[in-house]
């Protein structure tokens, strides 16, 4: 099914990569524009440009704005220049395994054998937009087929952004929600704060509002109470890694909501396209990215408590596959056993 796209976080402009700043949203709508694959780069540190799937197409985007204006006359020349970004632009954010997905889908144009550079340069701007383009096709299909798992009446938990803002334009748990809404099932959400950076507050709420759906904020700490109490319907969240295992590596608070979900049995389900599945790697062996400490002692950046008190500040947190109902992906939706059927699923 084709949903409309109301927001585009990300676009390719005239050989430049166009984004919205989210660190400005709720308050202002400000979109930016570059050819550098370092201010890129840049904007996907200070979360300028966040969520795995947006962070995967803004480097393949970035990595073609690179070649499309470079100067160089040959494809040697060309070819060191998108390794460079590839390189600069893997040292990113750790933990997005949709960043790494792109970067070697367009590392494997970048290597392929040509001798002309203008059909050099069109394979590679070639390729990042069909990674820009599936993503959102892919979410639509995800859309499509998790909004069957949502029922008229349903109230349904997120946590963190998983919109488009998260995407190339529509998304992955929140564009479940969103299809859910357009096919005019009466739902209502409620939206966690998201702490430290408030994505869920700042965000999610601001997305939902565009669209008209009813939301709730609440703080991260009453998930329990709100399930407690009977509200919750379903959850749905998003994921940024999702292991072979099953295991969900996701924004920090996930796993706390996983455990409370049991508790109350209320069905937990995750929303991923399969660039976010990581077959290889065992759980031990996942890099949690360490974030700086003023974004706990700030918000928004005001400071809320002593300026050198220690802090811990992960930005993810994993949650094992007994606490996942299902996983939603653009190829159908995965139930236990994880570990046999991810598999059969990503090779097809």
């Amino acid at each position: 099914m084709r949903y409309k796209l109301t927001i585009r976080p990300l676009e390719w402009v005239n050989g430049r990569v166009k984004w919205l700043d989210v660190t400005r949203l709720p308050f202002e709508e400000v979109y930016k524009e570059s050819s550098s694959y370092e201010d890129v780069a840049r904007a996907i540190e200070r979360m300028e440009i966040r969520g795995a799937p947006a962070i995967g197409v803004a480097a393949a985007l970035a990595i073609a704005a690179a070649v499309y204006n470079a100067a160089a006359d040959s494809v040697d020349k060309l070819r060191e220049l998108a390794r460079r970004a590839a390189e600069r632009l893997r040292r990113t954010r750790p933990t997005a395994v949709n960043l790494f997905w792109a970067i070697n889908r367009m590392l494997r144009v970048v290597d392929s054998a040509t001798s002309d550079p203008e059909e050099f340069r069109r394979r590679v701007v070639d390729e990042a937009l069909s990674i820009m383009r599936e993503d959102i096709e892919a979410n639509m299909r995800m859309g499509e087929l998790g909004s069957k798992l949502i029922d008229d009446g349903d109230v349904i938990l997120t946590h963190c952004n998983t919109g488009a803002l998260a995407t190339a334009g529509f998304g992955t748990a929140l564009g479940v929600i969103r299809a859910a809404w357009y096919e005019g099932k009466k739902i209502r959400v409620i939206a966690t704060e998201t702490r430290p950076v408030l994505q869920g507050a700042r965000l999610t709420v601001w997305e939902l509002a565009k669209e008209g759906i009813p939301v709730t904020l609440i703080t991260d700490n009453m998930v329990g109470h709100v399930m407690s109490g009977g509200i919750v319907s379903k959850v749905f969240v998003g994921a940024d890694r999702i292991l072979g295992t099953g295991h969900v590596i996701n924004k920090i608070g996930t796993y706390m909501i996983a455990i409370a979900a049991q508790r109350h049995r209320v069905p937990f389900y995750v929303v991923a396209p399969t660039s976010t599945i990581d077959l290889e790697t065992p759980v031990d062996s996942v890099v949690i990215e360490e974030r700086s400490p003023e974004e706990v002692r700030t918000v928004m950046g005001r400071p809320i408590t002593l300026p050198d008190v220690d802090v811990m500040n992960p930005a993810f947190d994993i949650t094992p596959p007994e606490l996942v109902t299902a996983i939603v992906t653009e190829k159908g939706v995965i139930y236990p056993p994880y570990r046999e059927n991810i598999a059969k699923v990503v090779k097809g």
